[in-house]
């Protein structure tokens, strides 16, 4: 069963980008009740994932013989993908004496979840269901870990003295450059400090690099330092070399330590030779990089938000440029077989990100309506009087509220960026990693405040949050590739650029008649860098995990 998984990546293709990580998943179950009077189970559980509305099993436990609580030793390895609702399912079986085969097996109960459930609780438990989904006794527990990688950063600040003077009316003007040497003996270069002008002794900036491009990771690989004295015909005056490893160099956490820069020719030729001069290390850092699942597993919580509450919900665009409701032609047309494209768009983003909401209750909002009963424009509006459960909840109240009122204008946008600012400016001054705001905007492209839009956004990339642009309709879509900032850095009208990129801009058209996971997919792809950005260049770490398990409760 080793190769399942990456056979059925291959044969079903539903692993079409790179993963934002790997999870190890665990599991346990509790209260098995046999079939047969005269014997405890001989339990094993099958994993299987969903694709294009099929299960197929990605792999299974081992068999523990006669367990009425098994706690598996094989440990389930999947990619995980915050942009993808990963439905998952967990089959317990009697496997019978003798025959490991699922064929004869006997059907202990099952249960259905989303990778993103897991990762959210770190640990979740749920009733097995039986054949008619009716729950037992008996439970079964997966438990989630991301699977520790090399994305820890290191900073590093060298020196140099009594370097070899390679030029004849000046002194040297060097340079260090650092190799990692990889398993087939070639070189990768890792970093190249700037040149110091006309000094035998310098001490060169500090950097950063990361464990994976330093050493692959490995504290014990060979890494080739060497100095060079700059020219400005490009042929560098080679000064000296040292070899080294990570595993040395982070030593100087305890002492400082130096090298000895050797030019081998040297060494050959004179005999009184002893180096080129001293290499010193002044720092060494080990920066820990938080990845998105730590955050998450932290206590993290991701808010879609419109408004100062705290568990909001989508902007629905009413105004007049979507033309008449009750008019088959309008984007907000609510047909009797098929959802219009908002809703299209609303339910493949909101299925991702309610998992990772505690309560799921969001109240709705919506702006650019004339709201009866004095038909004023409203800027910012609540569609449901009360926060309505889950995503279905979002989508019943808009359809509600839709007959109700009259489509206006103008769009603006900043109001509701300004409101979901507002919120995380408040999570932002708490220090802490506990919400992380998205605002999905839908839009028809229309904007009437753009400059004060811009402002928003500028202002926002310092805060806690992200905003996501749904373009629906066939409408001109400039404005809002201006303030997605692919193609430059998105500024404000006083010339401040944006801190960091938060805005991800989709237009819907291009995946009409794609999977609504093609387009959560796209729509969702830069949150998770997004949010890690913003906690780590904050120097914020993810919560202990201790602290809030035992407060922390989820609803199903």
């Amino acid at each position: 069963m080793s190769n399942i998984y990456e056979s059925a990546e291959a044969t079903l293709g539903f692993i079409s980008s790179p993963c934002l990580t790997k999870v190890e998943l665990r599991v346990a179950c509790r209260g098995i009740s046999d079939r047969d009077a005269l014997s405890k189970p001989d339990p094993c559980v099958v994993l299987k994932m969903q694709s294009h509305g099929q299960w197929f099993e990605v792999d299974r436990t081992e068999v523990i013989r006669s367990s009425s609580g098994p706690i598996f030793s094989k440990i389930f390895l999947v990619d995980y993908y915050f942009e993808e609702v990963q439905r998952l399912r967990f089959e317990l079986h009697d496997i019978s004496s003798g025959n490991n085969g699922l064929r004869d097996a006997d059907f202990l109960g099952a249960m259905e979840c989303t990778l993103g459930q897991i990762v959210s609780q770190r640990k979740l438990t749920k009733a097995l269901l039986k054949q008619g989904n009716t729950a037992g006794k008996s439970s079964i527990t997966v438990t989630a870990e991301e699977l520790s990688g090399n994305d820890d950063y290191v900073e590093l600040s060298f020196s140099a003295r009594k370097l070899d003077d390679k030029d004849f009316f000046s002194k040297s003007d060097p340079f260090l450059e650092i190799f990692r040497v990889n398993d087939d003996g070639t070189e990768s270069l890792v970093h190249r400090t700037e040149t110091v002008m006309n000094n035998l002794s310098p001490v060169w900036k500090s950097f950063k690099v990361s464990l994976n491009t330093l050493c692959s990771g490995n504290h014990d690989r060979e890494l080739k330092c060497t100095v060079w004295d700059w020219d400005s015909n490009g042929k560098h005056d080679f000064i000296g070399e040292f070899q080294t490893t990570f595993k040395e160099v982070r030593t100087e956490l305890f002492a400082q330590i130096q090298w000895e820069c050797i030019n081998p020719k040297y060494q050959i030729k004179k005999k009184n030779y002893r180096n080129s001069g001293m290499v010193i290390l002044n720092h060494c850092k080990i920066i820990k990089m938080y990845s998105f699942l730590d955050y998450i597993m932290g206590g993290c919580q991701i808010q879609f938000t419109v408004g100062s509450g705290s568990y909001l919900f989508n902007p629905f665009y009413f105004t007049a440029s979507n033309g008449d409701p009750r008019n088959s032609c309008s984007l907000h047309y609510i047909h009797p077989y098929q959802p219009n494209e908002y809703l299209k768009a609303l339910v493949a983003v909101g299925e991702i990100c309610q998992d990772y909401d505690s309560d799921k209750m969001f109240p709705a909002f919506g702006f650019g309506a004339l709201i009866p009963p004095d038909f004023k424009v409203e800027h910012l509006e609540c569609v449901h009087a009360r926060p309505v459960r889950r995503i279905q909840g979002v989508v019943e109240a808009y359809q509600n509220c839709l007959p109700k009122i009259q489509l206006y204008g103008p769009t603006n946008i900043a109001p509701i960026i300004q409101k979901v600012a507002s919120s995380a400016s408040e999570e932002m001054h708490t220090k802490e990693a506990m919400e992380y705001f998205i605002l999905l905007i839908l839009t028809d492209g229309v904007i009437t405040d753009m400059a004060d839009t811009r402002e928003a956004i500028v202002h926002a990339s310092h805060l806690p949050m992200s905003v996501i642009i749904v373009g629906v309709g066939n409408a001109d879509f400039t404005d809002m590739q201006i303030l997605d900032g692919d193609d430059g850095i998105l500024r404000s009208p006083k010339g401040e650029p944006v801190l960091r990129d938060i805005v991800q801009f989709v237009p819907f058209k291009d995946f009409k008649h794609a999977s609504p996971a093609a387009l959560a997919k796209s729509v969702l792809a830069e949150v998770p860098n997004q949010v890690v950005d913003y906690y780590n260049a904050k120097g914020i770490k993810p919560k202990c995990t201790l602290d809030y398990e035992s407060t922390r409760t989820f609803s199903p």
